[in-house]
């Protein structure tokens, strides 16, 4: 069966070239020119069945693309989202990361670009679920460390009593960290492993996203304990520290 992709573009001739080649490229999509009318499609208000991946324009009419990818999360953490836009201040896209999209995609971009990002996160949805029904020899189901537990089939991070919803980039690049725990990860390798992008696609989605994870996991996400940077290299998960 088809991928099914949603298109959440207000300019139409944006939206009808971005429908075209994906269905060129085999995939089934449908395409929303507002949030509201996207969020109904996602949630199966307006009859459609569920998609697989969210392409997300920032500038929409009335809701913006961060309250759109907000109000999904607090629907459903399993649809990746991938954010297209022409506003790519850091600020921005900051922003749209702590909103909760998977990766931002800024204009104008190539089409083939963006079928690889697209590709890429299909495939770590693909991954993620596949571990989640164990069909992975390497997956790990939960992890506790210092306090907090994991559970990567439920995507919840508890911690004392607060509980925090992960996404399945959050809970993938988490994982990944934890199994590879003690070694320094390059960014290339995450993105391989994580992203699913096998080429030499760069994105600083993988700095943006460490720091929301440490936002849930650090006392202090400003002198991470954790979560350890290596310089110019990539980043290295310690479970415990020695005082």
């Amino acid at each position: 069966m088809a991928e099914r992709i949603l298109i959440v573009e207000d300019e139409a001739h944006l939206a009808q070239g971005l429908l075209f080649n994906l269905q060129s490229e085999g995939y089934e999509a449908a395409v929303a020119g507002d949030g509201e009318t996207a969020l109904a499609m996602l949630s199966g208000r307006s009859g459609k069945t569920t998609f697989d991946a969210v392409l997300l324009d920032v500038m929409l009419p009335g809701m913006s693309g961060f309250s759109v990818v907000e109000k999904l999360r607090a629907q459903s953490n399993y649809i990746p989202v991938l954010m297209l836009t022409a506003r790519n201040r850091p600020e921005d896209i900051v922003l749209g990361f702590q909103s909760g999209a998977d990766d931002y995609l800024a204009k104008p971009f190539e089409l083939n670009v963006l079928l690889v990002r697209l590709h890429g996160l299909l495939r770590r949805k693909a991954w993620s679920a596949a571990e989640a029904s164990g069909e992975s020899a390497t997956t790990i189901e939960s992890y506790e460390f210092s306090g907090r537990k994991i559970d990567f089939n439920s995507l919840e991070l508890t911690y004392e009593k607060n509980t925090v919803h992960l996404t399945l980039m959050e809970a993938g690049l988490l994982r990944y960290l934890i199994q590879n725990q003690g070694r320094t990860v390059s960014r290339k390798e995450l993105l391989e492993n994580v992203w699913r992008l096998r080429d030499d696609t760069d994105t600083r989605a993988i700095d943006y996203f460490i720091v929301r994870l440490r936002r849930y996991i650090e006392d202090e996400p400003g002198a991470p304990k954790f979560l350890k940077t290596v310089r110019g290299i990539g980043y290295r998960f310690v479970p415990e520290t020695k005082e």
